[in-house]
């Protein structure tokens, strides 16, 4: 089932106020731009508090958004503390921006069907050891919303799906 989409809350901007119901993304526009993004721009927080942002490579899996990198990498570093991150696709003309909280995958088969999905979209042959090894960590982003919208209407497209369970 598609999360319920609605107007977010965006003071300021000229985006039509919440009630009116024109211009609402379809969920499938976003989850079709999820799929498709290249990178995507991770944001987590350093442990005083200031913002940190980074391209990752990633997979749009089963409604959550799953990325590898470095267990010493600054990125991982900072979710080992605060799990809460940001990630948007790399369209700035039609971003869509989800919010949510990172996990830590340690499950073997989960590892392995991301690395099958990340090999066959970035034309790799990483295989799941490298995605399982001790160097590397495994993520995925339990996704609590997700913002979407379009350059060419700015003030008519902005939808907002809570897709939180």
């Amino acid at each position: 089932m598609d999360p319920k989409a609605r107007r977010p809350y965006m003071p300021g901007y000229g985006v039509v106020g919440p009630s009116e119901r024109t211009g609402l993304l379809p969920w499938e526009w976003a989850t079709a731009r999820l799929i498709r993004s290249h990178y995507y721009w991770l944001a987590t927080v350093w442990p005083d508090g200031r913002p940190h942002v980074t391209p990752v490579w990633g997979v749009w899996r089963d409604s959550t958004l799953w990325f590898s990198c470095s267990r010493r990498s600054r990125k991982a570093r900072n979710l080992g503390q605060n799990p809460a991150v940001v990630a948007t696709t790399d369209e700035p003309r039609a971003p869509v921006i989800v919010e949510g909280r990172a996990i830590l995958v340690d499950d073997h088969a989960e590892i392995a069907t991301f690395a099958g999905m990340a090999d066959t979209k970035y034309k790799t042959h990483y295989g799941v050891e490298f995605y399982a090894d001790p160097v590397n960590a495994c993520f995925r982003i339990e996704v609590r919303s997700v913002l979407g919208l379009t350059e060419d209407d700015f003030t008519g497209s902005p939808t907002l799906w809570d897709t939180s369970r």
